[in-house]
Order: structure tokens, then C-alpha cells, then sequence
């Protein structure tokens, strides 16, 4: 990230909906995932994709939970990573590959979001530290995420939206379990 931009970051609240929608735009970020993805099964998601999801998002929003951070760049919203304890995201428990490691109550971060005009800037590790600090803030002790590790070293911005691994070992996690060759599951272990 630029040094000189003024980089702030705040967890996603119903007073922060209206910046979320225009970091998002009105396609819902990617094919009307609202990030949502995660939460539903892949029936509801695809039934859902656009305003369906957006609605689903905002009302838990509206319901007090908080599903993630934005950041913000000199004011604007700029960025965006899915932080909740992993029971929120019951898509995870169905993926063969992402299915948990163990029996510990980790805090997944599944997804983020850039704005095209703030990508490969350094937004992803400085998203990826805020949300530790976040879940810290929480009394969490295990962040975890599943980045792509693309096989050729790069990936089209669509199909990277868990993340690069090379982004979450920049922020300080390390790989915790592989079961298929291009995602790694990465975790930060919080010190107390």
C-alpha cells in the first residue's frame, strides 16, 4: 500500500451497509456473491445471486452480526475480507478439500474483495492483519483462510477471491493442512 495513503479499517455495521454496497458495486462484487458464497448452499447461493444475496447479507447485518471489515483508503472503501467464527460458513464443512482440520474454534476469513483500482498494492496482507487484530479483539485465537496457490504463479482476480497463499504468509500465517495442490489452509495463531 502506498505509505502515504490513510489506511483505516472498520468492521462491517449497518451505519457502514450504504459503503459496503458501493465497494461492491451493483453486480455484488463477483456474479451477485454479496459474500454469500459461504454461507448458503450452492442451490440457495445460485437462487439467490444479486439482490437475493445482497438482502440476505444486509439483514444479517441488520440483525447485529458482523461479517467482515472494510477498509478504507484515504476515506474511501477500498477493500473487504470475510472475518467470522468458521460456524458461520457452512459451505466450508461441505467442501471435501476445506472440510476443518481438527476441532479447534478457529475464525475463517473465506473472502475479500479489492477495488480494481487498489489491487496488488498490498491492500490483501493489510486486510489479512486487521482481521487478526479483529478476531484478537474478540478473544479468537485461530485465523484461518484458504488462499489459491495458483500452479502458473498467477490467477485471474475471479478466481482468487480466498486469497493468495503468498499473501496470507506475508501477513504472518502458515500453512496448516493441504489436501488438494493449488489450496492450502492457512492459519495465524494468536498469542495471548
Amino acid at each position: 500500500m502506498n505509505t502515504a495513503a490513510d489506511l483505516k479499517f472498520h468492521p462491517l455495521t449497518p451505519a457502514r451497509w450504504d459503503d459496503f454496497e458501493r465497494l461492491f458495486g451493483p453486480r455484488g462484487a463477483c456474479a451477485g456473491c454479496w459474500c454469500m458464497f459461504w454461507k448458503l448452499t450452492r442451490k440457495e447461493f445460485e437462487a439467490g445471486q444479486g439482490d437475493a444475496n445482497r438482502l440476505a447479507q444486509k439483514a444479517i447485518v441488520a440483525a447485529g452480526g458482523t461479517p467482515g471489515l472494510l477498509a478504507y483508503v484515504d476515506g474511501i472503501p477500498a477493500g473487504w475480507i470475510a472475518a467470522a467464527p468458521r460456524s458461520e460458513y457452512p459451505g466450508l464443512a461441505r467442501s471435501r478439500v476445506l472440510a476443518p482440520l481438527d476441532d479447534l474454534p478457529v475464525w475463517s476469513a473465506p473472502c475479500f474483495f479489492v477495488d480494481k483500482k487498489y489491487r496488488r498494492q498490498g491492500l490483501t496482507v493489510a486486510l489479512l492483519k486487521a482481521a487478526v487484530e479483529y478476531v484478537k479483539s474478540k478473544g479468537g485465537k485461530v485465523v484461518e483462510g484458504y488462499p489459491v496457490e495458483p500452479k502458473t504463479g498467477k490467477a485471474p482476480p475471479v478466481f482468487i477471491y480466498t486469497g493468495t497463499a503468498s499473501a496470507f504468509r506475508q501477513a504472518g500465517f502458515v500453512e496448516a493442512g493441504r489436501r488438494s495442490e493449488t489450496r492450502p489452509i492457512m492459519r495465524y495463531i494468536i498469542e495471548t
